[in-house]
């Protein structure tokens, strides 16, 4: 309780003592009467859910009024002499939590009781409170499994464009997709040094597959990051997002868990995304929240000054162009998804449902197939980092009529001979 609150306290109870007190002498009938009355009525007592007060305090604070010399200082609530230890439990009993806790931040607090009772660190006729528990272990910094000691964070701001991207994910409305409304998520990705928008849409997903499209767009608009900057969610730790990102010659860095401040411009951007855009947006399908939110990305957001930079987005990015790594021609390749097969004894390999047939010196081995997911038809295989070629699928007709002749040769039906070195699949 600060000054002020208990100013207000002390003069409510001079209101309560005043007929008593400063040299008044009252018949002992009047006093008792006047007792009475003071402990029947309803009081607003000022910072306390109380209405009642018993004889005892007004007799209490008649003494303490009269033995000061009529100070009203006297009136003030006195504070707790154990303030900052915990009345539920001894003493000896909290250094032993508080010991133990020290040792133990990442273990929950039920189990920590339960571990300390059964060890005997809690005598077994004390009842311990996890409401009291928890305060007591608030109190004394160790809630925070990491560390009670501040974190050093500093301001940054990449030096160049395309030095680093942050990218995130913002919930958006819920919009007309076909023949009903489902909710929709904006990816987006933010240049670091010039805070211009790479690319930006709205998807019905934020899985791996609407990332990659997202992420493949921006690389062919603005061109390759040195480094891009994400959090810890599923498609962000995926095994194809690393290998586009090594293949490109990208650094991928994840943020700390539970460390939202090192993506500071990309929550700002989705809080001016929410405060500048969606409440100006009148459309109800999803064809028109990207096309509306293109036109405000290039046409307002890129083009007005920046509070931080002093500069619009996007005079910004291009005032040193020369720096910027243009996207590759087989860009569309460094996406195709990988996975790992074994070549059966029939040199028949299975990708996504479908059969392929593969080089007869791979038998056996563990080969890696690569794919686009929007086109698993076309299938290219390596081994060792030496590729083999695009696979063919495979042809049961034509392979009922293949046989061998004596010199290993593969025969078709016809008199088509195939030499053992040949291949049926695309080079």
């Amino acid at each position: 309780m600060d000054l002020d609150q208990k100013k207000d306290v002390a003069v409510f109870r001079y209101g309560v003592i005043n007929d008593f007190v400063g040299g008044i002498k009252l018949e002992r009938g009047e006093q008792e009467r006047l007792i009475r009355e003071k402990c029947d009525r309803k009081w607003v007592i000022p910072h306390s859910n109380k209405t009642r007060i018993g004889r005892g305090c007004i007799f209490r604070w008649i003494k303490l009024y009269d033995e000061s010399n009529s100070k009203l200082e006297s009136l003030f609530p006195r504070s707790r002499r154990d303030k900052g230890k915990c009345r539920a439990i001894d003493e000896e009993t909290t250094l032993s939590l508080l010991r133990l806790r020290k040792k133990n931040l990442e273990t929950p607090v039920p189990h920590l009781l339960a571990g300390a009772k059964k060890e005997g660190i809690v005598p077994a006729d004390i009842k311990l409170n996890l409401t009291t528990t928890y305060r007591l272990f608030h109190e004394h910094n160790l809630m925070d499994k990491k560390s009670s000691k501040p974190v050093d964070r500093r301001k940054f701001e990449a030096e160049l464009p395309n030095d680093i991207w942050q990218s995130d994910v913002m919930h958006g409305p819920k919009l007309l997709v076909g023949d009903r409304n489902r909710k929709t998520y904006l990816i987006f990705f933010i240049d670091d040094h010039s805070r211009l928008i790479p690319h930006g849409e709205f998807y019905t997903s934020e899985a791996l597959v609407p990332f990659i499209d997202a992420f493949e767009q921006a690389l062919l608009k603005r061109g390759l990051p040195r480094k891009l900057y994400v959090d810890n969610g599923a498609a962000y730790r995926s095994k194809q997002l690393e290998y586009t990102c090594a293949s490109l010659g990208i650094h991928l860095i994840h943020a700390r868990p539970y460390m939202p401040q090192g993506k500071g411009k990309a929550e700002r951007f989705v809080k001016t995304v929410r405060t500048e855009f969606l409440p100006y947006f009148e459309g109800k399908t999803m064809a028109e929240i990207n096309i509306a939110f293109t036109e405000w990305i290039e046409e307002t957001y890129h083009t007005r000054k920046h509070s931080a930079t002093g500069q619009s987005p996007f005079k910004r990015f291009t005032s040193q162009l020369e720096c910027i790594r243009t996207a590759p021609g087989n860009l569309k390749d460094h996406f195709r998804k990988t996975a790992r097969r074994r070549v059966n004894k029939d040199r028949t390999i299975t990708v996504e449902n479908r059969l392929f047939e593969a080089p007869v010196e791979l038998i056996g081995k563990r080969v890696e197939v690569l794919f686009h997911r929007e086109c698993p038809e076309k299938v290219e295989i390596k081994w060792k980092e030496k590729s083999y070629g695009m696979l063919s699928q495979v042809d049961l007709n034509v392979n009922c009529r293949v046989k061998r002749n004596k010199n290993n040769q593969v025969e078709l039906s016809g008199n088509k001979t195939i030499p053992k070195s040949g291949k049926l699949w695309e080079e």
